[in-house]
């Protein structure tokens, strides 16, 4: 059976970002897609986060209640639920990395879940860490980097 895959047609894994998708650009989200979602998945939750950033890792995206029979998202289309960022908003905000700071990855992390989180909207990070745990299925990851 082929493995839980998450992949973007705007970048390769490990490969640079595009700026149209960061604070320089339309800071837009890229199309994602995902394939192989195993069986007995009831829902998806996406995290995007760069572990690079200094002091901490940064969460740039937070979205859930996505529909594991769908193909993905397209470039710049909202989760149907959607948590609050490090940037103090909710949505997608593309990398931002303090300029001279070097190249630094921003995660893409897709989570099959066994049930339909009940979370309200605009929710904490550390708030849907709590509501999919023990509902995890299996994960898939894309990573993408960015430098200023």
């Amino acid at each position: 059976m082929a493995e839980f895959a998450l992949e973007s047609s705007a970048f390769e894994n490990a490969q640079a970002i595009p700026a149209r998708f960061s604070c320089e650009g339309e800071d837009v989200s890229p199309p994602l897609r995902w394939s192989n979602v195993p069986e007995g998945t009831r829902s998806l939750a996406l995290v995007a986060d760069d572990p690079d950033a200094p002091g901490r890792v940064f969460t740039h995206w937070l979205g859930w209640g996505l529909d594991p029979a769908g193909e993905g998202l397209g470039e710049g289309e909202s989760a149907p639920n959607e948590g609050e960022n490090d940037f103090g908003g909710k949505g997608y905000r593309g990398p931002c990395p303090p300029p001279g700071h070097g190249r630094h990855r921003y995660v893409f992390r897709l989570y099959a879940l066994d049930a339909e989180l009940e979370l309200a909207s605009g929710a904490a990070k550390a708030e849907l860490e709590q509501a999919i745990k023990g509902h995890v299925l299996t994960t898939a990851e894309l990573v993408g980097t960015y430098e200023r």
